[in-house]
């Protein structure tokens, strides 16, 4: 099995995607492991000192003017992980657990937050051995670090709270780690906060949200394609030499994959038939614009994650010369951002995919097409209610990017009185991405469609082969109508798992 090995440096969003996904096993190397120790010592000797040191000898946010004595310490930092897990509502995904586990393992690991190797090693350990902890949606405000999701981790290391095991069922953490030979952890002076205070949860979100929409963004492309086809569009607008006078590298990149998948094809160019065009709508003649913008929003969004990747993210933090400073490096500000760029990005590349379904079903626009794309309009209502639940996912997409990150809500005595609301940006961006899928698998379905009932015309290779992969996956063509809920969620699964962009790829080759 394929192992992460965590050093000092941080680790890259493959990393993140291998352990959060693909269950892939974490090791600390050896640097790790000596920074661990240099930094614990450092810790060691101010908790000996009778000078208060914020995390090491004093209590926490609005509470941190009382100095702890040497024997409640232990007591303290298990208290601020008990009364700090206090989420609730659902729970949350297994890949979002992990990615938060790993990250913070990650910051952990960097020999800036005074752990004990002991407590890294378990930390790793409860990876290895497929423990989930239950972390519920509730419960961060994004600064301060993901303080709730976190605490629902650290409990499980103190085996305490509930877990998932690898099996799948939730039991006490206690269980799960005596099942698999682990220890739990005794928490010492810092120990508590420094596994509470990252971006950890919001971080994993935006990576696998980047994986995620790299992959839709490239879909996107091909279902625009499909409905240029179905509409008898040009494909001239698709020029190279349009889009290098306006030079972003997304929109570029979009109009070449576009062309890649339209070459060969007999249906474009008819825009001057029988109902003369002089141009194409802008939801099919400036679809690589739209799409670009957001290619170009996720370039920006995966350099915001890779500094992250790279950062140690604690509050105090120890730093080489032996000082242990507070700081405000918790803030979720950067992340939750792009995160709210993302999911205004996904919202207006569903509302043009939607554009596109809908004039595909309008014989007032299709150019020759049969209203609903319905084998006998009136009979048949062909799709004119899956254009109705596109039109209902675009709808929540617009209401899901209006920006938490714009939002704060003064906590902790008004200690922590500006918070970013990261957590809540990530989490509204999963459910976009989510529904940005089944908003382009309704143009999927729509414009195949369209393709077939061309009669006397032959698309592009590149699209008969989507379409055969698609009537071999159990998605029906043009016909009567039927029960057409499993249909569009088999379509749902084909974008979802890759085989439209796979089926694309044996004609024109990788995509951009």
């Amino acid at each position: 099995m394929h192992t992460v090995v965590v050093g000092t440096s941080g680790v890259t969003a493959s990393d993140v995607l291998a352990v959060a996904r693909g269950g892939a096993r974490v090791q600390l190397s050896e640097e790790a492991l000596a920074a661990l120790a240099a930094a614990r010592e450092i810790v060691d000797a101010l908790a000996a000192k009778p000078d208060p040191v914020y995390g090491v000898s004093t209590g926490f946010g609005a509470l941190a003017t009382r100095h702890i004595s040497p024997e409640l310490r232990a007591q303290l930092q298990r208290n601020i992980v008990r009364s700090h897990a206090a989420g609730m509502g659902p729970r949350v995904e297994r890949d979002v657990v992990r990615a938060l586990m790993l990250l913070r393992l990650k910051t952990v690991c960097s020999g800036h937050t005074g752990v004990r190797p002991e407590v890294a090693q378990t930390m790793a350990d409860l990876l290895n051995a497929g423990i989930t902890p239950v972390v519920h949606e509730y419960g961060s405000l994004g600064c301060s670090g993901d303080l709730a999701p976190l605490s629902h981790c650290a409990l499980a290391l103190m085996g305490e709270g509930d877990a998932e095991g690898p099996d799948g069922v939730v039991r006490p953490a206690a269980e799960l780690l005596a099942a698999h030979g682990i220890q739990p952890v005794e928490l010492r002076e810092k120990e508590g906060l420094a596994l509470l205070n990252g971006t950890d949860g919001m971080l994993g979100m935006l990576v696998m949200a980047l994986a995620d929409l790299d992959m839709l963004y490239r879909s996107a492309d091909v279902t625009a394609a499909l409905s240029l086809e179905a509409l008898l569009g040009t494909d001239k607008v698709l020029a190279p030499e349009l889009h290098a006078i306006r030079p972003h590298p997304g929109q570029a990149a979009s109009a070449a994959n576009m062309l890649a998948v339209l070459k060969g094809s007999g249906l474009t160019g008819h825009h001057q038939d029988d109902a003369p065009r002089v141009q194409d709508a802008y939801s099919v003649r400036c679809a690589p614009q739209v799409a670009g913008a957001g290619r170009d929003t996720m370039a920006h969004a995966r350099l915001v994650a890779d500094r992250e990747l790279a950062a140690a993210v604690d509050n105090p933090v120890v730093l080489p010369d032996g000082r242990v400073e507070s700081n405000g490096n918790f803030h979720g500000a950067p992340v939750a951002y792009v995160l709210d760029f993302l999911a205004v990005a996904v919202a207006d590349l569903g509302s043009i995919a939607e554009r596109r379904t809908d004039r595909l079903l309008d014989k007032n626009r299709s150019h020759g097409l049969p209203p609903f794309l319905a084998d006998d309009a009136g009979v048949d209502s062909g799709l004119m209610i899956a254009q109705y639940t596109q039109a209902a996912l675009v709808s929540e997409l617009k209401r899901l990017a209006v920006p938490a990150s714009a939002d704060s809500i003064p906590s902790s005595a008004m200690q922590e009185d500006h918070v970013s609301m990261g957590w809540s940006a990530a989490r509204k961006l999963r459910t976009a991405v989510d529904n940005l899928t089944r908003v382009l698998a309704v143009e999927l379905y729509a414009a195949t469609r369209a393709i077939e009932l061309r009669e006397g015309l032959t698309p592009a290779p590149a699209t008969r082969a989507v379409i055969d992969a698609l009537r071999e996956a159990g998605v029906q063509g043009p016909g009567p109508d039927r029960f057409l809920a499993p249909d569009l969620a088999a379509a749902d699964a084909f974008v979802r798992d890759g085989r439209l962009l796979a089926a694309v790829e044996t004609v024109t080759g990788p995509l951009q």
